[in-house]
C-alpha cells in the first residue's frame, strides 16, 4: 500500500473526525436529548414522592389529619377499629365530627402542639360554660358529651374524675375550624406565650394586639404597597438600561472617594497622635505614666500600620479601576442589551410569578404531606402524657429522609427549569440577528424545548447542588442543636464547614446556570456543557469578576431602591395613624415583600446578563466581523468591540514606536562603539 496515500487517508479522517466534534456554539434547529438516564432517574424519584402520599392516604394518616382524632386513637366522624391493647377505642363516632381539646391553651412552646387531651365531640360549645353544672347542661341539651367517653354526662358534678377528664374551667366558647373540624377558642388570648415563643420581640400581649391590629385597620393599605412594589420591579426591568451607567460610575466614584477619604483620615489621625506623643514625651514622665506612654506608642504603631495598608488598598484599588475600565463598559453595555432582551420578550417578566406559583403548590403539596406523615404510622402510647398518638416506626423512619430530600431536589429543579427557559431564549434572541424575525413566542419555544430535550440535564444540575445543600443543612441543624453546648473549637469547625459549603453552593450554582446556557446554545450534555462553559468563563476571568462585582451591586442597590421606594410611600399613606406604634408591623411586612419581589425580578435580570455575556464571548471567540464570520451581538456591544479594538491598535502603535525608539538606540550605539586594542589592522 502506498505510504503516501496511507498518510493522506489518516489525515482525511483526523479532519472529518475534528470537523464531526467541532461545534459550531450556535442554536441547533436539530437537537436530541441530553442526560436521559437522570431524567429517568428523576421520574422515578417522583414516582417515590407520590407513593409517599398514597401510603400516607392509604394507612388513614391523611383521614387522621384533616378529620381529627382522639387521644384512644379514633378518628372522628367515622367508625373505628378496635385498637389492641389500647383501651376506649374502636369507638362509633360517625355522628362525633369534631375535636375538642379538654385544655386548649396547654401549648408545648418547643414542640409547638398542644398537649391537652383531645376526644370528639358532635358540637363544638358556642358559649362559655363556667361549671361543671353547665357541662352537664350542654351534654343533656345538644348530645355533645365534653368530658371523656366513660363519664356520663348526668354525673359530671359529682364524678372525682372530673378534674382530669373533664375541660378546664371556665370552657371558652369555640368555633369548628374550616376543613380541619378542630374546636378552636373565639379568643385566641391563651396563645399569647406562644405568639411570644414565636415572636421573640414582643415582651407584652398589649404589644402584640396592637401590632396585629394595626396589621388588620392596614390590610388594604398593605395589599395596595405590594402591588405597587410589583409594578416597580416590572418597570425598573425595563429602565435599567437607561440608568446603569449612573449607577455604575455613581458606585465608582463613592468607592474611590470612600477610599480616598479613609486613607486620609488613617494618616491624620496619626500625625496628630505622633505631635501629641512628641509632646508628651518632651514633658517630665513620672513612674505611673510609662504604662501610658507605652500604651500611646503602641497606638501609635497600630495607627501607623492601618494608614499603610489603607494606602495600599487605595492604590491597588485606583490601579484596577483604571486598568478595568474597559470591562466596567462591558457591563453597562451588557445591561443596555438586557433592557432591550426585555422589550423584545416581554414574557420574559412573567416568569418570576411562573416559579413562584410552581414553587409554591410544590411547597404545599409537600407540607401537607408532610402533616400526613405525622399521624401515619404505629399507635403509640406518649409516656408522659398517657395519650395515644401515632408514629412511623422501623424502615417507614426513612420515609421522613426521603421526603426531605425531595423538598430540595424538586425545588432546585424548579428554578434549574427557569434558569433554562430563560437561558433558551436569550439565546434565541442573541443570535438572531434580524430581531424582526424572533418567533413570536421565544418563551414559549424555550420551554417546549426544555420539555422535549433537556429535562435530564436540568434534573442532574439541581441534583449535584442538592448533594450540596442537604450536607450544609445538616451542619446548621447540628450546629442549633448544639447551641450553648459545644466548645469553641467544635463551633467554629462547624462554621467553616458551613461556610465552606455556601461558597461551593454558589460557585456551582452560577456554573450551572451558565452550563445551562451552554446547552441551550449547543445541546450537549450538562457535563460537557459545564466544561465548555468553564473554559471560556476562565479566559474572560477578569470581565467575568467586574460583570459579577459592579451588576450585582447595581442590582443590589436597585432592590433598595425598591424597598425604601416602597416603604416611603407606607409612610406617607399611614400617616393618617396616630399611634405610631401600629406603623411597625405593616412597614415591616411590605419592606420584606418589596425586597422579595425585587429580588425574584432582578435575579431574571441576573440571569440574562450572565446568559448574554457567555453568548458575547462565544462570539468574540469564534467571530471576527469578517465575511463570513459576522457578528451576532448587538450595536451596542459592537460598540464597545470597536472601541475595545481602536484602543488596542493605539496601544500596539505606541508599543512599536517605543521598541523602534529602543533598536535606534541600540545601533546607535553599537556604531559609536571604540574598537577593540588589538583588533586594528596592520
Amino acid at each position: 500500500m502506498d505510504p503516501k496515500r496511507l498518510t493522506s487517508g489518516s489525515q482525511q479522517q483526523a479532519w472529518l473526525r475534528k470537523k464531526r466534534t467541532r461545534r459550531e456554539w450556535r442554536p441547533l434547529e436539530d437537537r436530541s436529548c441530553t442526560d436521559l438516564p437522570w431524567f429517568l432517574l428523576f421520574a422515578i424519584f417522583c414516582v417515590g414522592m407520590g407513593a409517599i402520599c398514597s401510603f400516607t392516604i392509604v394507612t388513614g394518616g391523611a383521614g387522621r389529619l384533616v378529620f381529627g382524632y382522639d387521644s384512644y386513637g379514633n378518628t372522628c366522624g367515622r367508625r373505628n377499629e378496635q385498637i389492641e391493647g389500647f383501651r376506649l377505642s374502636g369507638l362509633d363516632h360517625t355522628d362525633r365530627k369534631f375535636v375538642f381539646f379538654l385544655d386548649p391553651c396547654n401549648v408545648d412552646i418547643v414542640q409547638r402542639k398542644i398537649k391537652s387531651m383531645a376526644l370528639c365531640v358532635s358540637l363544638c360549645p358556642t358559649e362559655e360554660l363556667q361549671t361543671y353544672e353547665d357541662l352537664k347542661r350542654f351534654a343533656m341539651l345538644n348530645g355533645s358529651e365534653l368530658c371523656s367517653y366513660e363519664l356520663a354526662a348526668h354525673k359530671y358534678p359529682s364524678l372525682p374524675e372530673r378534674f382530669s377528664k373533664c375541660p378546664k374551667l371556665p370552657v371558652p366558647p369555640s368555633k369548628p375550624l374550616p376543613v380541619f373540624n378542630r374546636c378552636t377558642p373565639v379568643d385566641i388570648s391563651c396563645y399569647g406565650k406562644f405568639a411570644e415563643a414565636v415572636v421573640t420581640f414582643v415582651g407584652d400581649n398589649s404589644v402584640l394586639h396592637r401590632l396585629i391590629a394595626g396589621v388588620a385597620a392596614s390590610k388594604e393599605i398593605i395589599i395596595g404597597l405590594c402591588v405597587f412594589a410589583l409594578v416597580l420591579s416590572m418597570i425598573l426591568m425595563v429602565i435599567i438600561r437607561y440608568i446603569s451607567a449612573v449607577l455604575v460610575w455613581i458606585l465608582t466614584s463613592l468607592v474611590i472617594l470612600g477610599s480616598l477619604a479613609g486613607t486620609s483620615v488613617l494618616w491624620w489621625l496619626y500625625i496628630d497622635h505622633r505631635l501629641y506623643g512628641n509632646n508628651t514625651a518632651t514633658s517630665k514622665v513620672t513612674k505611673d505614666m510609662k504604662e501610658e506612654v507605652q500604651v500611646s506608642r503602641d497606638s501609635g504603631q497600630a495607627l501607623l500600620v492601618y494608614a499603610v495598608a489603607a494606602t495600599v488598598f487605595t492604590i491597588i484599588l485606583l490601579l484596577l479601576m483604571l486598568f478595568m475600565r474597559k470591562r466596567v463598559a462591558l457591563t453597562i453595555a451588557l445591561f443596555h442589551v438586557a433592557g432591550k432582551v426585555f422589550i423584545h420578550l416581554p414574557l420574559l417578566t412573567l416568569q418570576p410569578f411562573v416559579t413562584f406559583l410552581a414553587l409554591l403548590l410544590f411547597w404545599i403539596y409537600w407540607i401537607l404531606v408532610l402533616l400526613f406523615l405525622g399521624t401515619t404510622g404505629n399507635p403509640v402510647q406518649n409516656e408522659e402524657t398517657g395519650l395515644t398518638e401515632f408514629r412511623l416506626t422501623g424502615p417507614l423512619q426513612y420515609l421522613t429522609w426521603y421526603h426531605a430530600v425531595g423538598l430540595v431536589w424538586i425545588s432546585e429543579f424548579v428554578l434549574a427549569c427557569q434558569q433554562m427557559t430563560v437561558a433558551g431564549a436569550v439565546v434565541t434572541y442573541y443570535f438572531t440577528r434580524d430581531k424582526n424575525r424572533l418567533p413570536v413566542t421565544p418563551i414559549l419555544s424555550s420551554v417546549l424545548r426544555l420539555v422535549r430535550y433537556h429535562l435530564g440535564t436540568v434534573a442532574k444540575g439541581s441534583f449535584i447542588i442538592t448533594l450540596v445543600k442537604i450536607p450544609r443543612l445538616i451542619l446548621m441543624y447540628i450546629h442549633n442543636q448544639l447551641k450553648g453546648k459545644e466548645n469553641a473549637c467544635a463551633r467554629c469547625l462547624l462554621k467553616t464547614c458551613i461556610c465552606c459549603l455556601w461558597c461551593l453552593e454558589k460557585c456551582l450554582n452560577y456554573l450551572n446556570q451558565n452550563a445551562y446556557a451552554a446547552t441551550a446554545i449547543n445541546s450537549t450534555s450538562f457535563c460537557t456543557s459545564a466544561r465548555d462553559a468553564f473554559v471560556i468563563l476562565v479566559e474572560n476571568a477578569l470581565r467575568v469578576a467586574t460583570i459579577n462585582a459592579v451588576g450585582d451591586f447595581v442590582l443590589f442597590l436597585g432592590k433598595i431602591l425598591i424597598m425604601t421606594t416602597t416603604a416611603f410611600a407606607g409612610v406617607l399613606l399611614l400617616n393618617y395613624q396616630r399611634d405610631y406604634a401600629e406603623w411597625l408591623l405593616p412597614l415591616i411586612i411590605v419592606c420584606l415583600f418589596s425586597f422579595l419581589v425585587a429580588h425574584c425580578f432582578l435575579s431574571v435580570f441576573e440571569i440574562v446578563v450572565d446568559v448574554l455575556f457567555l453568548c458575547f464571548a462565544v462570539d468574540t471567540k469564534y467571530n471576527d466581523g469578517t465575511p463570513g464570520k459576522e457578528f451576532f451581538m448587538d450595536k451596542a456591544l459592537m460598540e464597545f468591540v470597536e472601541s475595545s479594538r481602536r484602543l488596542e491598535r493605539v496601544v500596539e502603535r505606541v508599543v512599536e514606536r517605543g521598541r523602534g525608539r529602543v533598536k535606534d538606540a541600540v545601533s546607535e550605539g553599537a556604531e559609536m562603539k571604540p574598537m577593540a586594542p588589538g583588533t586594528s589592522s596592520a
